[in-house]
């Protein structure tokens, strides 16, 4: 037990932020139950003042946004897979695999856009390549695909997930521990968690799992062992998609959104209770009469009455220091253009303007988009020698985002074909481009189809 869910130094230098970073990426409610964690309580505030402010407490969530808006628009067109060879059983077996990667539904666009959404949340994710382990043993490859046995699919896990691990020189896993949880009904009907560790080492794995209820906690047990889908390449099935620390945007929002959400609040706490004004008397006497709508104040002939209001000079700070804030959380994460107030000053301009200021946001899309690119074509090639299909396979696309429609590509491509260069494989590559650009909707099969038709021509 100690050696399976043993944590590396690593793992326990950056596991206690990951729970605030996912806090932070929701927001709504999963926050506001956390709230007591990142509102922070003024010096000796009474508690039931604190109390009453976290009752109140509200979030507005920018990074979330902001993070959710790179995935969408970074998988605005699908990536395209691109083969050669005539392998036609290997080709029908990728236009399946494009369709449901994970045996759960999930295109290979839908798969990788969560793993681009976990790396900016967390720094990373991780993905194993396996296979259905069936108990039967094939006699030739046409059995195994009979049995399923070759349908490889692909397992998700989050960045927290990866608890120890070793790294061989070229920084390839020699060896890892996957730990995940779920709640699970017992007979009797009570929840029980369930926790799973999977060890990977080059060729083999082991499955434990512990089962805790409330009454009883049982002993970890080896539920499953051996030899995985990729022994034969002595390669553990783990793969890490990870973004730099430059990329990393919940790292580098953070704190700006953490001390966004404590002054915001601040804020609305003081205009409420400046709502409720208190009345104030001027006199040399004990006053010891209510005050209030259906009441009156008798007071003497030099005595004096009025209301306290704050003057307002300190919400006015507050109000430009939250555009502020609100402006870096967009300059870090490269969205001035989005940002609202000073930072966006310009964006009533059009055309080339708007196309300049879009350009750092371009080149950060193009970044994330080389990093599924080059994720997506190690795990193909993992499943392609694993498999033993004869195939080559390249991943295009994620590099043109919503700045010029397709016409224009369309324009620029004429006249490049007009020059009259002679290579009948550019003007095929050419028209594989735009076909694939202009159907990056439609099925992997109908793509690989047209593909086939354009070389052939």
């Amino acid at each position: 037990m100690l050696d399976i869910n043993r944590e590396h130094p690593d793992y326990r230098a950056v596991s206690g932020v990951w729970p605030k970073y996912r806090d932070l990426y929701v927001g709504g409610e999963q926050l506001i139950r956390n709230a007591d964690r990142y509102l922070v309580a003024r010096q000796s505030e009474p508690g039931d003042v604190y109390g009453e402010r976290l009752k109140r407490a509200f979030y507005e969530n920018y990074i979330g946004s902001i993070i959710d808006w790179y995935a969408s628009t970074l998988f605005r067109r699908e990536p395209v897979l691109v083969f050669e060879g005539n392998d036609d059983g290997g080709r029908a077996f990728y236009n399946e695999f494009a369709e449901d990667c994970d045996l759960r539904g999930s295109t290979l666009s839908d798969f990788f856009r969560r793993q681009v959404v976990g790396a900016l949340v967390m720094g990373k994710s991780y993905i194993v390549v396996d296979f259905p382990r069936i108990a039967r043993t094939a006699a030739t490859r046409a059995e195994e695909d009979e049995l399923g046995m070759s349908r490889a699919y692909l397992c998700e896990y989050p960045a927290a997930s990866l608890i120890n691990w070793e790294l061989d020189q070229q920084g390839e896993f020699e060896w890892a521990v996957l730990r995940s949880e779920r709640t699970v009904m017992e007979p009797d009907g009570e929840p029980a968690v369930e926790t799973q560790w999977i060890r990977y080492d080059r060729e083999e794995f082991q499955v434990h799992r512990q089962r805790v209820s409330r009454d009883r906690k049982g002993g970890v047990t080896l539920a499953d062992a051996g030899r995985h889908g990729l022994a034969g390449q002595r390669r553990v099935p783990v793969v890490e998609f990870s973004v730099s620390e430059g990329l990393w945007l919940m790292n580098k929002a953070a704190s700006l959104q953490l001390e966004h959400f404590n002054k915001s609040n601040g804020l609305s706490w003081a205009l409420t209770m400046g709502l409720f004004a208190m009345p104030v008397v001027y006199s040399d006497r004990q006053v010891e009469q209510m005050v209030g709508e259906s009441y009156y104040l008798q007071l003497g002939q030099d005595d004096k009455f009025g209301w306290t209001e704050p003057e307002g000079h300190v919400y006015e700070i507050a109000l430009r220091n939250l555009d502020r804030l609100k402006e870096e959380i967009y300059r870090v994460c490269y969205l001035m253009s989005q940002a609202g107030g000073s930072l966006s000053k310009n964006s009533s301009l059009s055309g080339y303007s708007k196309e300049r200021d879009y350009t750092v946001t371009q080149e950060v899309l193009r970044a994330y988009g080389d990093t599924v690119k080059d994720t997506i074509k190690r795990v193909l090639r993992m499943i392609l020698e694993a498999r033993k299909d004869s195939l080559g396979i390249d991943v295009s696309g994620l590099d043109e985002f919503d700045i010029g429609d397709f016409s224009g590509e369309l324009a620029d491509a004429e006249r490049l074909l007009s020059l009259g260069i002679a290579s009948e494989t550019l003007r095929k590559q050419i028209q594989k481009k735009l076909a694939m650009k202009f159907l990056c909707d439609a099925r992997q099969e109908i793509k690989d189809q047209i593909a086939k038709e354009i070389d052939a021509a």
